[in-house]
């Protein structure tokens, strides 16, 4: 049971919890364990960041999927990670070693390199196919190649990696948040842009939001039931109590979709 867990239980019998997406850099194995028990229940997934997990012993990887599985989450590999094994012509031999260090989930992405519309298809079926839960992402690392893609252009490959089997679409904002994405340079949202790439719902999107101003943004936009990514480790907490109100940003400000909806 959670402390004063008589304010929790009516928010979140009312109102769903997004999933959030958190964003371990090169954790240990006791940061994990305290990751866990402090804000496990409030993460989905644990994105081990780009290709940290390929610098790192394999043995503490796999312990540390391990422990993060046992927990209920899905860990997965960065998509930078994967993009470096298909630039090598690698993508098998990667979804092996993905499965046999114990990660659940791949990303599919495209965000340091070009790949091809029916090659990115390819890769998400073949990942589905391994037994994988699948996110791929929508976006650029570069701001500059970023800013080249219009609204209609991402809506256009979300839609494509939906049909091919993506569980959820990530819309890219690096760890910055600021000058990608729905981001402006001071990491504002840019509102017109948000609101064409979520035309058609949000419930298979997850906004990469690192900035808490952004975490509330959405949350006051969408209710707490928005999904939400690259969040630090740190922040989980933090989050969960902005998505039940329990912030000031946040107190009283809730509302559940049937008022959102209105």
């Amino acid at each position: 049971m959670k402390a004063f867990d008589f304010l929790n239980q009516t928010s979140e019998i009312t109102i769903p919890m997004g999933k959030t997406m958190v964003l371990d850099k090169g954790l240990g194995l006791n940061a994990v364990d305290d990751l866990i028990a402090t804000a496990g229940d409030a993460i989905t997934f644990v994105k081990f960041g780009w290709g940290t997990s390929a610098v790192m012993d394999r043995n503490l990887v796999m312990a540390k999927t391990a422990r993060y599985a046992a927990a209920g989450l899905i860990p997965y590999p960065g998509g930078t990670l994967l993009e470096a094994a298909l630039a090598n012509d690698q993508y098998d031999a990667f979804l092996d070693e993905a499965k046999a260090l114990g990660f659940k989930g791949i990303e599919v992405s495209d965000g340091s390199t070009t790949v091809a519309a029916d090659i990115r298809h390819d890769l998400i079926i073949k990942a589905r196919e391994a037994g994988f839960f699948v996110i791929s992402e929508v976006g650029k690392k570069n701001p500059d190649l970023d800013h080249e893609l219009t609204p209609a252009e991402r809506v256009a490959i979300i839609n494509a990696d939906l049909a091919a089997g993506s569980h959820y679409v990530i819309l890219e904002a690096r760890e910055a948040g600021k000058n990608i994405g729905i981001y402006d340079n001071n990491g504002n949202i840019k509102v017109d842009e948000l609101d064409l790439l979520a035309e058609n719902g949000i419930d298979k999107l997850i906004f990469e939001a690192p900035l808490k101003a952004q975490q509330v943004a959405l949350i006051l936009k969408y209710g707490p039931q928005v999904n939400m990514g690259n969040i630090a480790t740190e922040d989980a907490i933090s989050l969960a109590t902005l998505r039940r109100g329990l912030r000031g940003d946040t107190l009283g400000k809730i509302k559940s979709a049937a008022d959102l909806a209105h």
